[in-house]
């Protein structure tokens, strides 16, 4: 995408994200991955809802600058993502109301209980809180981003990333609609599981369909748990399978290390 043509649809983006109520006043940050080493991002306290496409920020992958005006302070999570996942051309995150209701309440959104969500999305699992603008937020971010395409973080939001920026959008959507309808049974009584053999059959259909690959089946959630899906080969050729505390146990000692 040429970077005029990445200017307009952050604009248009943004205004939806104001207009859904995932941010307020000057919340939230997007970004477009233009190059090798150029990203073009949101500004540093500025509506999204109210961005033209002249106030957005060009900088190299380390986030120096590369115009006058100056991105978000958040851009870190964006260039961790980048750097991580390079197939990953957008990033969006967030404050969506429901969503980040689970963030603060310490609550991953990992139940299986909506076959389409399994086939496009995946688990979203809570990272431990960290300063916003600060190492300490990225660093709670790293276990995960390789194998999910969303997250939430404790006690802030949410950041979703893609292809492209509608792709990081459409998650972003996808996790808060998700949010409110586990809410909402929760208040009718609470939500039913889907079986272990239908999330197995799901996870299949989303590989051959292209939706997400096998490095999504390693997941810290009960996906895997209750299918006893196995994660890919390792070296040797031979599968390695987990139990969510065995997972949840790996990553916690691989965010100790990193």
């Amino acid at each position: 995408m040429d970077e005029q043509s990445a200017r307009k649809l952050i604009c248009e983006v943004g205004k939806l994200l104001y207009e859904r109520s995932y941010v307020v006043s000057s919340d939230g940050n997007v970004s477009i991955r233009l190059d090798e080493n150029r990203v073009l991002a949101t500004p540093t306290m500025t509506c999204k809802g109210r961005m033209d496409e002249d106030c957005l920020a060009v900088t190299d992958m380390d986030g120096k600058p590369l115009t006058e005006k100056k991105a978000s302070s958040e851009l870190a999570m964006h260039l961790l993502i980048y750097k991580i996942r390079p197939d990953i051309k957008a990033v969006c995150h967030a404050h969506p109301p429901h969503g980040t209701a689970f963030a603060v309440a310490g609550l991953a959104i990992d139940k299986p209980i909506l076959s389409e969500v399994i086939l496009t999305l995946g688990c979203v699992p809570l990272t431990d809180y960290g300063t916003p603008s600060t190492d300490e937020l990225t660093e709670s971010m790293k276990p995960f981003v390789q194998h999910h395409n969303a997250l939430l973080m404790a006690n802030h939001g949410a950041v979703a990333y893609g292809e492209d920026l509608w792709q990081a959008f459409d998650r972003l959507e996808t996790l808060e609609h998700t949010a409110k309808i586990a809410i909402l049974a929760k208040a009718l009584g609470g939500a039913n599981d889907l079986p272990a053999d239908a999330i197995e059959k799901l996870i299949n259909i989303r590989e051959k369909a292209g939706y997400l690959g096998e490095s999504a089946r390693c997941q810290s959630c009960g996906y895997l748990h209750e299918a006893k899906i196995t994660c890919a080969a390792d070296k040797n050729g031979a599968k390695v399978a987990f139990t969510r505390e065995e997972l949840i146990e790996l990553l916690s000692q691989a965010a100790k290390l990193s």
